[in-house]
């Protein structure tokens, strides 16, 4: 059989389709498969997964189409598996292998784990671990909470009278509000912040004495847009500033 048109419905398998409607209040156009259902590539799935299976596409005739204003960009020999244009909705577990981009926001009812080493971002920023030295015990470290959208370097300098920023925050920090505190080593030294530009923090020390101490350094980022740390408002959709680069959880 070639072509083929229906225009009333279709119903593959034994089972009854109430979303479909039956008889007289049967939906035309719709479709019930009780499944497994592949699409694409019919060896990508050795064994029947799920109900449905959607493999890459394969199909020459599909690779090449007019490019749609406003659509996903992808190159023409490695198209997506599935397009969904619309909301989604997913009743149960969502697993993925690798990475997911979200070109908006990303909410969650409940909590947001990494098991990997990855990072997240929601209302209390942690990690939860098992505790490296006590047996039948667990580690959990919260992640500081701050107005402003800072990075840090730290370490110790010795007798030297400079310190080195890292070579990337001349891009990324706004390097008039750095901020260093230093924690001599051994003796008081006097040590004070004589200067700081792009590049480095330059210290000096009492009668040129040699320099011992522990440094920590902080900096706003400048490649973002400043926050606003308390505003007006009911939710986070009153926030004034661009919504867009954040990831907000809270209520």
């Amino acid at each position: 059989m070639d072509d083929a048109n229906f225009g009333g419905q279709i119903k593959v398998g034994t089972g009854i389709f109430p979303a479909i409607g039956e008889g007289v209040t049967r939906v035309n156009g719709s479709a019930g498969i009780e499944g497994p259902v592949v699409i694409g590539n019919p060896t990508t799935f050795p064994i029947p997964y799920a109900t449905l299976n959607i493999a890459p596409l394969t199909n020459s005739d599909n690779l090449i189409g007019p490019i749609v204003p406003g659509a996903a960009c992808f190159p023409i020999s490695n198209p997506y598996s599935l397009a969904v244009s619309g909301p989604s909705a997913f009743l149960g577990n969502v697993d993925s292998a690798l990475t997911v981009n979200a070109g908006l926001h990303v909410y969650a009812q409940g909590h947001v784990f990494s098991n990997c080493g990855g990072h997240v971002l929601a209302a209390k920023k942690d990690f939860d671990i098992k505790h490296p030295s006590k047996e039948g015990w667990r580690l959990r470290y919260v992640a500081p909470e701050a107005p402003s959208a800072d990075v840090y370097c730290r370490g110790r300098v010795t007798n030297k009278t400079e310190i080195v920023l890292p070579s990337y925050w001349k891009d990324l920090v706004d390097w008039t509000t750095i901020t260093v505190n230093l924690t001599p080593i051994g003796a008081h030294q006097d040590v004070i912040v004589k200067r700081i530009d792009e590049k480095k923090v330059y210290l000096q020390a009492m009668g040129g004495m040699p320099i011992n101490c522990f440094y920590h350094i902080y900096g706003e980022r400048q490649d973002c847009e400043r926050n606003i740390a308390e505003y007006e408002g009911e939710s986070p959709a009153d926030y004034p500033g661009d919504n867009s680069q954040y990831l907000q959880s809270g209520g």
